[in-house]
This record gives C-alpha cells, structure tokens and sequence, in this order.
C-alpha cells in the first residue's frame, strides 16, 4: 500500500497545537496510524514548535500574540514534500483486505469492520454514525458499493475523508487505501467508487452538505448527512 494523499501542513499544525477537536483528531490520528511520511512531518513540527518556544520570553507564552507568532514561523518554514512510504513501514494489517482499522478509530467502533452494524442510505450506500462527545463536527463511516457514486455536492464547511478500505475516484485523483482528502465549500464534486470492490472511508463534516440534486436535498433531514 503505497499513500500518495496526505494531510495538508495546516491540519498537521492545528493536530501538533492541540486546537483541533474530537471528531477532526480521530481522522488525523487514524491517517498517522497509517503513513509514515506524515508521521515525520508531524514529529519535524513539534520539534520546530519546541525550538521556537524556546526563544520566547516567559512574560510572553500566554498571551494569544506569541501563540501567533509561532504558527506564522511554522507556516514560513520550509515545506517537505511527504515521500511514498513503502507497505513494510506501515502500521497496519493489510493481509485482511482493509477490515482490520488503525487506531485510534477501532478503539471508538469497539472492533475492525467485519463486526459493524451498518445503516442502509439507499442506492447501495450505507453509513455508520461514530459517538463523540463533539458538538463542532460529525464523523461517520461510509460504505458504498463498485461503481456507485455519491451524489453531486459541495460543502456548506470543511471535511475530512480517510479511505479505509478500496479506492475511490474524484475527478482525475484516485482515492486509496490511506489516502486522506480534505475538501471546503469551494469543492464541488462527486466521488466515484472504483469496480474492483465497495469503498469504506472515514468522513468528518462539520456541517451538512449541500446537494446539487433536490431529490437528495429532499430526504437529507432523514438520512443526517
């Protein structure tokens, strides 16, 4: 399994700061447990955390300016570029064709994904809504079947989507196992899950999403997406 999608240097920073919630935080911990690459990048910005708080006078730490101060030198630092990790590296049993979940989200469903119980949305898809205690954002797994595609849509806010298990399309980029989008309100699009198998991915939405179909608008309030 090689990961060609990685998460953006901005979400790594708010994950190395502590400033991002429950639902976002199972997403981002869940993709580390699974690529290497990202993994080094966010142990590189801890430790440029840890070197620029120490150039900050005592007096200075709780004030919200030098919290600032550091993610702008953060953000300034030069960017690397996250090389494909090779499938020795990573952290995950793929010998069980992706039912086996990286933690921390095995922990939060109680097991991998052959003991789920799934709800029906219809059109073969199915999802599985994921308790938190995060009133901010909602995460949800997602199962869709060969060949389906989700409706057309864009976002009212931010989402996260982790593939867990086979591989989507979206436009010319192909989704895999590993691979994370990160997608706002000025994405529109329609993710098309590859014929080889069903698609199952971890998605974080922070408000619902906007359907370019009104039969799908229609019955969002009873599906909760």
């Amino acid at each position: 399994m090689i990961i060609q999608h990685h998460l953006s240097d901005e979400t790594i920073l708010e994950y190395a700061g502590g400033s991002l919630s429950e639902a976002w935080s199972i997403a981002v911990a869940s993709h580390l447990a699974l690529c290497p690459a990202c993994r080094k990048r966010l142990r590189g910005m801890e430790d440029a955390g840890g070197a620029l708080m120490a150039t900050i006078e005592c007096a200075d730490t709780s004030s919200d300016q030098s919290w600032e101060e550091m993610k702008r030198r953060l953000a300034d630092a030069p960017r690397v570029t996250p090389e494909p990790a090779a499938s020795a590296d990573l952290e995950v049993d793929t010998a069980t064709d992706g039912a086996r979940l990286p933690e921390p989200l095995r922990s939060y469903l109680g097991g991998d994904l052959d003991g789920l119980k799934w709800k029906s949305l219809g059109g073969g898809a199915y999802h599985l809504p994921i308790p938190t205690e995060d009133r901010s954002a909602s995460a949800r797994l997602l199962r869709i079947g060969p060949g389906k595609a989700v409706p057309e849509h864009t976002h009212n806010g931010r989402e996260l989507t982790l593939v867990l298990k086979g591989s989507y399309h979206d436009g010319a980029r192909q989704y895999r196992t590993g691979d994370i989008s990160e997608a706002d309100e000025d994405v529109e699009h329609q993710p098309i899950v590859d014929m080889d198998g069903e698609c199952v991915c971890l998605a974080i939405t922070d408000a619902p999403l906007k359907f370019r179909s009104w039969v799908v608008r229609l019955v969002q309030p009873f599906l909760g997406i």
